[in-house]
């Protein structure tokens, strides 16, 4: 339907145009013409003023909705004829409803098909526009060097309401209005266009227009030096940048600022590398593939070999972990930063001022250094729920379990997960593997609630198929303990009690990981003192800045993402705003995100998946090829999982992948290229993959796309010429 009001509208706009044309009408949008005609108008104006005035204003308003070429002579008449006062209001009226006209004619007709076309790629104008479109658009208003015609379409494809729109165009009109409104009460003395406005009157549009965006800026500069009024800055600065915290997005912070030749210092309390390589991704991954290899063992015969119970030591497997971890740890090193310019300390850092951090040492010494700039990463923590018993029972978290399980020389037989998120379920089936008995605890109703039904489902059976009891819908409510013996070093009984549906169930543990999340480190680094406003995370804008300009904060610490690459992904704009914000700033960028849970099969997305681009309202295509079908899959005895695609709807552009299959945080890689740089599935599908590989199955989906969106009457067509050819 409205397809058709489309054409239709499209179709009266043709219209009236060429009907302007035919008539000859663009005689009368020329100086020449006006000037022959202006005795018949003012005689029309004797007659009947007020008829005369709706019938200028009507044709006017048309010109205006058409982008004729023929506003400036319209405006100009308008002050011939019917004077400087009302002229005036006529020409002000009259072009703000015609620009409104053509304005609700673009959005109308194009802005759904050039907001599906670009999609993620008009986000941060989309943004800036329901932020400061007026602003932007007065601005324009005031210089009339820019086509108007042309700032009524654009407008019309950008988020800004209509009622703003006429409001901010009317006012910002006016003055241009005036201009011509006034030169046309001199019409007489005219001979050409282009001597109407002399360079001084442009000149002065021009700094009329710019004025806005000098006081913006001059706004901006009295609101920094109120943040920063109870402070003394210092006359000169030790450092360029001091950077708090050492992991993912302070390492790569300090090393780009290094890497410019800037000062830089780097101050860590505890380990380099943050939590992603002492406590995180390293040390798990490591974890999951010792017990992805003991499951291979238990499973040899689908390979073809004899099974066979793997026997090993506890205490080795974790001797490995953290084996992994040192083999990994050079990479972080205080001894590689340094080598690279870095000054790096080991210490506690704390804003004391906007430009100066104190450090205290582990011996209780203490140094202050000034800085033009600080960089906030001191990343997140275990959440640990508040729940009765908790303490009294022990438990373990995954910062903490590397170190406790370490020493133990058997699996724990009985380990509860809490938690069933990726970190829940990573641990949960890797710990199962390992031989224990797990136990998933999840409130929800089912595990990974970001992902689709099907994967979450997914994910389950294959930790059932492991021996993990999935509990969902299950919420604990107290720990309990209970000693045998004496009470001196006895034997200790440990449950978790959980309600489901109003019935209680007591589960006894070993051991008990609590894997329910992740919170920002907010505390003990001078945010309170500076008054730094936090919500779960540093609040900052756009730049990644705090309350104060000079103030970045990045990775777990500000969010919105938790994953080791988006905190360097961050660190990138942090360090370079932080370093030459005073030349050009660079919004941060999250318009494609990838992560993956590295349970088995894999998990890995990019983008919407069906829930989210339902949440949002957002209209997609799905397209879904099976792994079971890929001959590498079926070879390697890995034929399970899928690659899920989200398209606009009738195009090939990406809204965002689904991958769920081994190796599936790899395969993902070639679809966050293509969204990065807006390539489709028919780029893709043109993209020769070697055989036989798992990548081959991103060609497939893009095939099967390709197949779903055949021309089909085009080829009926092409079969009957392929009959012709054969006589």
């Amino acid at each position: 339907m409205k397809n058709l009001k489309s054409i239709a509208l499209l179709a009266a706009a043709a219209l009236g145009v060429g009907a302007f044309f035919a008539l000859g009408g663009q005689r009368w949008l020329t100086l020449d013409g006006l000037k022959a005609g202006l005795d018949q108008f003012l005689a029309w104006k004797d007659v009947s003023p007020v008829l005369l005035g709706l019938a200028f204003g009507a044709v006017y308003v048309l010109v205006t909705a058409l982008s004729l070429p023929g506003a400036v002579i319209m405006t100009l008449a308008a002050g011939a004829v019917f004077g400087l006062f009302w002229g005036t209001v006529i020409a002000s009226f009259a072009s703000t409803l015609g620009a409104t006209l053509a304005f609700w004619s673009a959005r109308y007709l194009l802005r759904d098909w050039v907001q599906a076309r670009f999609g993620d790629r008009l986000k941060p104008i989309n943004d800036g526009m329901a932020r400061d479109g007026a602003f932007y658009l007065f601005t324009l208003r005031l210089v009339p060097v820019f086509p108007f015609f042309l700032i009524n379409l654009v407008m019309g494809l950008m988020p800004i309401r209509t009622l703003t729109f006429y409001g901010v165009s009317q006012l910002g009109m006016l003055a241009g209005t005036l201009v011509y409104v006034n030169a046309g009460t001199q019409l007489a003395q005219i001979t050409s266009l282009s001597g109407i406005v002399s360079p001084g009157v442009l000149l002065s549009f021009v700094l009329l227009g710019v004025f806005p965006l000098v006081a913006k800026a001059v706004l901006g500069w009295l609101a920094r030096r109120r943040v920063y009024a109870r402070w003394t800055r210092p006359q000169r600065y030790d450092r360029n940048l001091i950077v708090i915290g050492a992991g993912a997005a302070g390492l790569v912070t300090a090393y780009i600022g290094a890497a410019v030749k800037a000062k830089v210092t780097l101050v860590e309390a505890h380990k380099m590398g943050g939590d992603c390589l002492n406590y995180g991704c390293v040390p798990s991954k490591a974890l999951i593939k010792t017990a992805k290899l003991a499951s291979a063992m238990r499973h040899a015969d689908r390979y073809g070999l004899t099974p066979a119970s793997p026997q090993f030591s506890f205490r080795q497997v974790m001797a490995r972990v953290h084996e992994v971890v040192r083999a990994i740890a050079p990479h972080d090193s205080v001894e590689r930063y340094e080598s690279l310019g870095v000054e790096v300390l080991q210490g506690y850092g704390r804003v004391v001022d906007p430009w100066t951090v104190e450090i205290e040492a582990a011996d209780g010494t203490r140094q202050r250094l000034t800085t033009r700039s600080i960089v906030i990463a001191a990343g997140a923590r275990p959440m640990v729920p508040p729940l009765p018993g908790l303490d009294d029972v022990g438990y373990v978290t995954s910062d903490t379990l590397w170190d406790r399980f370490g020493q133990m020389d058997a699996a724990p037989g009985r380990v509860v997960v809490l938690g069933g998120g990726p970190i829940g379920c990573e641990l949960a089936q890797a710990l199962g593997r390992l031989g224990s008995a797990v136990t998933q605890i999840e409130m929800g109703p089912r595990l990974m609630p970001r992902e689709d039904a099907e994967v979450s489902d997914m994910v389950r059976a294959a930790l059932a198929h492991d021996g993990v009891e999935v509990l969902t819908s299950h919420k604990a409510v107290r720990c309990e303990r209970e000693e045998k013996g004496d009470g001196q070093g006895g034997a200790v009984r440990k449950w978790i009690i959980v309600e489901h549906n109003g019935v209680e169930r007591r589960i006894e543990f070993d051991a008990l990981v609590c894997a329910v999340g992740r919170v920002a480190r907010l505390q003990g680094y001078g945010l309170e003192a500076l008054g730094i406003p936090v919500d779960r995370t540093v609040v900052t804008n756009e730049y990644l800045e705090t309350l104060y300009p000079n103030i970045y904060a990045a990775g777990d610490v500000a969010g919105p993402y938790q994953f080791t690459h988006t905190a360097a992904h961050q660190a990138w704009y942090a360090a370079v705003n932080a370093l030459f914000g005073q030349f050009k700033r660079f919004k941060a960028d999250y318009s494609v995100i990838p992560w993956a849970t590295f349970v088995d099969p894999e998990v890995a997305r990019v983008g919407l998946n069906e829930q989210e681009a339902r949440d949002k309202g957002v209209a997609f295509e799905v397209t879904r090829y099976g792994i079971d079908d890929l001959d590498r899959a079926i070879a390697d005895g890995t034929a399970h999982g899928f690659v899920k695609v989200l398209t606009v709807p009738g195009k090939d552009r990406i809204l965002g992948v689904t991958i769920v299959g081994e190796h599936a945080a790899d395969l993902l890689a070639e679809f966050v290229l293509a969204m990065k740089h807006g390539l489709g599935l028919n780029k893709i599908l043109g993209t020769i993959h070697t055989y036989p590989t798992l990548a081959e199955a991103n060609k497939y989906a893009a095939g099967e796309w390709k197949r779903a969106h055949a021309p089909q009457q085009l080829l009926a067509w092409v079969q009957r010429y392929h009959a012709w050819r054969r006589g």
